[in-house]
């Protein structure tokens, strides 16, 4: 796996723990961590099936 794609998925990962923290808090800021764990979760996948592409 590209050290790239790595790394987003490694930011997803973190995202989404933050999200649960956050919701079970009772804070809405959640909301921006779902998001930025749905960018990381693309982003991992463009890198990871780029990769692949290029060989």
């Amino acid at each position: 796996m590209p050290r790239l794609a790595l790394y987003a998925l490694v930011v997803c990962v973190l995202a989404v723990a933050a999200a649960v923290v956050s919701f079970v808090q009772g804070t809405w800021l959640g909301i921006v961590w779902v998001l930025l764990a749905g960018v990381s979760s693309n982003m991992a996948w463009y890198y990871h099936r780029r990769a692949k592409v290029t060989g």
